[in-house]
């Protein structure tokens, strides 16, 4: 067992390079928004949830928010039309 402390790269899994933050955060807000939809979807049994729906529409907005001007046009425009229309859902959804 070696006595050298691993280095904080190592220890938070990233083999010798850090990725960049801008796919990591797109992912994290698709991943959301995909959340957000199922939240929204009833299926037998269960009632959409609405409260935990906006959460993860809110945090996939802030997260958008914080990152659109470091992304590319097109990586842009697709996030800012997925938000809009799960927004466009939520809203839908709720008002039933």
């Amino acid at each position: 067992m070696s006595t050298r402390a691993a280095s904080p790269n190592a220890e938070a899994g990233f083999q010798g390079q850090i990725p960049p933050v801008e796919p990591l955060l797109s992912e994290v807000i698709a991943t959301l928004a995909l959340a957000a939809h199922a939240y929204l979807t009833e299926d037998e049994g269960r009632k959409a949830d609405h409260r935990s729906a906006e959460i993860a529409i809110d945090v996939a907005s802030a997260a958008f928010e914080r990152v659109k001007e470091r992304l590319e046009p097109d990586q842009r425009l697709a996030i800012t039309q997925m938000l809009t229309e799960t927004r466009l859902t939520f809203v839908r959804k709720r008002g039933t």
